[in-house]
């Protein structure tokens, strides 16, 4: 187990695997099974009981996930880590393991499309109201609890506004009442640890920058361990009140009894979300997942530098009306960006286009080299027009809530050479800025 602070050097040795122990391999092997042979009667009682943890069934836990947990909770200074199907089960998780029918949480209206759908129209129907407030006061967050506000939501570096959460000043108002902060930190691995500053859970895409080539999709939660889930029991029901189905146990005080640790969360999301709905994340991509990682905080350096050059070239171009980046905003939210990022500010970049919604249509047919794919956080460089793919099942007022205009592109920029990826943008932005004017005139 490396004791090292250095992201590179855990992105590679965090956790307690160094080598597989029955062959010596140093990759970590694929365990594609369904099941585990129990020692004895008693074993299999205890595991089942929760009286000790072990393998059971690969729906609740793999020992290639494993490894892979170990590692991102390590990488993000967190005391466990449950991976999930995708990062959408994350986010789901994350609220169902704190909320209940009739209760509420209050979320950032900066958010990814799917996180608002997801919220919006699933959760509703499931009896979980969702309240949101505007980031650009901390102060909001505060003014839409009650007493059955169960958990803060919200992402490090949402697109496509691209403004930095106040993580702190809105973490410090959740302990002031014993509510959670769960961070979405999927646009900013490596260069944000939202956990440092006081955020109780972390959710993340897996499938974006970590996993980081496109090939495979997972989603994770990470337990910070430090949220105390008992200290107000009206507050937080799902941790203090008995659980029938599984003999009565009370997680909150059961979970730090049995392992020493404050790792209610994440336990709790295993044994019952994980077991109930089932939505594992198989050790194939886990496997996939642990590759990327491994050189996740390389790409993020090289990513976030090849972003900066390019945000240098837009701000110049005359066929963009306006840049959307971290450090491109007024003084108090680009402070932002100083006071959480480190050694990046991310790759996403917004651009609206003078020609509106047909200068995108025609920018992103006109790219070469960049994709026009729905992801981010691809090694290669992507692009996309939000208003009519990621976002297109929002309203009117949801678009305008969610910053997305009709003339709207997305970059995601990736690592290849910095002048080739400028040189597609050029050539891109000049054909689209061609067909505008041939249109007009």
């Amino acid at each position: 187990m490396s004791t090292s602070k250095n992201p590179e050097t855990i992105a590679l040795h965090g956790g307690e695997y160094r080598k597989d122990q029955s062959t010596n391999s140093v990759a970590v092997p694929i365990y594609r099974t369904t099941s585990y042979q129990f020692d004895s009667t008693e074993h299999a009682a205890n595991l089942f009981g929760l009286k000790e943890f072990g393998n059971i069934y690969t729906r609740i836990m793999n020992p290639t996930n494993d490894v892979l947990e170990k590692r991102v909770a390590a990488l993000d200074g967190g005391l466990a880590c449950l991976t999930v199907s995708s990062g959408q089960t994350a986010s789901t998780f994350a609220i169902l393991n704190v909320a209940r029918a009739g209760d509420n949480i209050v979320s950032s209206t900066d958010l990814y499309g799917g996180t608002v759908s997801l919220f919006t129209h699933t959760l509703s129907k499931l009896g979980i109201e969702v309240r949101y407030a505007d980031p650009s006061d901390p102060s909001n967050f505060e003014k839409l609890i009650d007493d059955k506000t169960r958990a803060f939501y919200a992402e490090t570096l949402p697109n496509p506004y691209l403004r930095v959460f106040p993580i702190k000043e809105v973490a410090d108002i959740g302990k002031k009442h014993s509510i959670p902060l769960i961070m979405d930190n999927t646009a900013s691995p490596v260069i944000c640890k939202p956990i440092e500053h006081g955020a109780a859970v972390v959710v993340y895409s897996l499938t974006k920058y970590i996993g980081g080539h496109g090939t495979v999709i997972g989603g994770a939660l990470v337990d910070g361990g430090n949220f105390d889930w008992t200290a107000n029991p009206e507050r937080h029901p799902n941790f203090n009140e008995p659980d029938n189905s599984y003999g009565g146990v009370v997680w909150g005080k059961a979970v730090p009894e049995l392992t020493g640790a404050n790792v209610s969360f994440a336990v709790r999301a295993r044994v019952t979300l994980l077991r109930d709905l089932g939505s594992a994340l198989a050790p194939d991509n886990a496997f996939g997942i642990i590759q990327g990682l491994e050189t996740v905080t390389l790409r993020m350096r090289q990513h976030c530098s090849n972003a900066e050059k390019v945000v240098e070239f837009l701000e110049k171009n005359e066929n963009i009306s306006k840049v959307i980046y971290p450090t491109l905003h007024d003084k108090k939210i680009s402070d932002r960006a100083k006071t959480y990022l480190k050694g990046g500010n991310g790759a996403l970049i917004g651009i609206e286009l003078k020609g509106g919604i047909e200068a995108g249509k025609k920018f992103i047919e006109a790219l070469k080299m960049f994709y026009h794919v729905a992801n981010i956080g691809d090694a290669r460089s992507l692009a996309i027009h939000p208003a009519t793919t990621t976002h297109s099942q929002l309203n009117e007022q949801e678009l305008k809530d969610a910053g997305v205009t009709p003339g709207y592109v997305r970059l995601s920029i990736g690592i290849e050479h910095i002048d080739d990826i400028i040189a597609d943008l050029d050539q891109a932005l000049n054909k689209s800025s061609k067909g505008n004017l041939k249109a007009v005139s």
